[in-house]
């Protein structure tokens, strides 16, 4: 448990924005300003303030309370967001999961990387991304048992699974909503790589699970260079 603790306290301590960074983490454990006030013993103007940046930036101590609270809090909830970073989710052989250091708009996301939408083009609006997952689309089918999906989400379902390895985005798709079954949880955004052509079917299932699904040819190495400065 210790080594989850420095992690995330190191990586808000080290954000070029701590306020947003705490913000990030109150946000994927699920958690509400009123509920950590309340743990914390302190107003719900305090947690707002520091994490609109209003209060200068919080010194170690403040940061270590605001991450225990955060664990202990999630304890009393069942822990089940512990289990989840406390998994070694990496194989980078098959994908590669990347967080942000504050929430990124949808449509920002989908500029950056020159995507065009072809489902759920209203639901895109109000989506918000807290990091991305480039995947392997034929290893992870092939060699990901369905149990282990959950891996691809990283710290936080609300992020954006990028499929590379295309052909008609049927695959990806039907993977998503089988996994959801085995892992309760669904991205937030589904973009298809260097396709041209989407199959009828993914996009169905995509609209069926409002889930904004992309297409986007721009090169991966382009992809990773324009989000780099989202990154936390």
């Amino acid at each position: 448990m210790e080594s989850l603790e420095v992690a995330i306290a190191g990586e808000i301590c080290l954000s070029r924005d701590p306020g947003a960074s705490m913000r990030k983490w109150r946000e994927i454990f699920g958690i509400s300003q009123t509920e950590l006030a309340d743990f914390l013993k302190v107003s719900s103007s305090t947690i707002s303030d520091y994490e609109g940046g209003r209060r200068k930036s919080p010194g170690i101590g403040v940061i270590s309370r605001f991450v225990k609270a955060l664990i202990e809090i999630d304890k009393m909830h069942g822990g089940k967001i512990i289990r989840q970073l406390e998994k070694d989710f990496k194989k980078e052989d098959i994908f590669e999961a990347r967080e942000f250091f504050a929430a990124v708009k949808g449509k920002t996301f989908a500029q950056k990387i020159d995507a065009e939408v072809v489902a759920c083009p209203a639901k895109l609006k109000e989506t918000v991304l807290y990091g991305y997952t480039l995947i392997d689309s034929i290893k992870v089918i092939l060699k990901m048992p369905v149990h282990e999906y959950m891996f691809l989400y990283g710290r936080t379902p609300e992020r954006a699974l990028i499929f590379t390895k295309v052909e008609t985005g049927r695959s990806p798709l039907i993977a998503v909503k089988v996994g959801k079954f085995s892992t309760e949880m669904k991205p937030a955004m589904i973009v298809l790589h260097g396709i041209k052509d989407v199959d009828v079917i993914a996009v169905k299932i995509a609209e069926s699970e409002r889930i904004p699904l992309l297409v986007t040819n721009k090169s991966l190495e382009e992809i990773k260079k324009v989000l780099a400065p989202f990154e936390g």
